[in-house]
């Protein structure tokens, strides 16, 4: 993996990974704590390698490769972050926006942000709002003290080390939220949802369906998929709907 790097404004070094190759360039961007080394993302760049076609992966600040402090990230740095690793590697040109969990969430913000130039986007298990909507609820009373108190929570995961839910996070959401209004996007989306879901229940999909202002959204739900999608049937899925996406764009 030939990583390279770019510079932000304050000196954070950002990571990313571009293959060339024809275009609509693919963007991939990974979940919460996730990173463009993942099972998603290598399968995806493996196959558009194959195809010929252009991709690319990056890490948000505190991520994977990238530089800065997980704990002083929000949703709005990294969808700066993102926009910044696209307009530096990808300035010009078509591209889908392939989002998994809070990348389907920052996928939606950029493609306000990047309007025509998103042929189409894929989203896999998409998590918009979800500190307002699913964290935030579910907060106990000593849950609230503790953010209070230390400004962040350290919640255990099923995915490895935990990793904090900061006050900074939570309330930075509330500044991004997209469910209580109509979305305007209008390009073709395609969406995967596992029903095993444990992290994001696959009515939360439903929801971005009613709100998006897209007409060609087709939701593909996985009777016994969890959070992840990354067996290889459900890799087989993304791929597949991937392809279709492309073949659609090209036709």
């Amino acid at each position: 993996m030939a990583l390279a790097m770019m510079s932000r404004a304050d000196g954070v070094q950002l990571a990313y990974d571009h293959l060339s190759g024809a275009s609509p360039t693919v963007i991939f961007l990974p979940g919460f704590a996730s990173d463009m080394g993942g099972t998603k993302a290598l399968a995806l760049e493996a196959f558009c390698a194959e195809q010929g076609q252009a991709m690319l992966r990056l890490d948000y600040s505190g991520h994977g490769a990238s530089g800065g402090d997980f704990n002083e990230g929000t949703i709005g740095i990294w969808t700066v972050d993102a926009a910044a690793i696209i307009g530096h590697a990808v300035p010009a040109g078509p591209v889908i926006l392939i989002g998994s969990s809070m990348g389907g969430w920052i996928a939606l913000l950029l493609a306000k942000m990047l309007g025509p130039r998103v042929a189409s986007m894929l989203l896999i298990a998409p998590a918009p709002d979800f500190t307002s909507a699913l964290i935030e609820p579910n907060l106990t009373p000593e849950d609230r003290a503790a953010l209070a108190r230390d400004g962040a929570l350290s919640p255990p995961s099923e995915y490895g080390p935990p990793k904090p839910i900061t006050a900074k996070l939570l309330e930075d959401g509330r500044r991004h939220i997209l469910l209580d209004a109509p979305i305007p996007i209008t390009c073709p989306i395609r969406i995967l949802h596992g029903m095993a879901d444990p992290d994001v229940p696959w009515r939360h999909s439903l929801k971005l369906l009613e709100a998006l202002q897209a007409q060609d959204v087709h939701v593909e739900l996985i009777k016994d998929g969890d959070h992840r999608l990354s067996r290889d049937q459900d890799l087989r899925l993304l791929i597949r709907t991937l392809a279709s996406l492309l073949a659609e764009d090209a036709g």
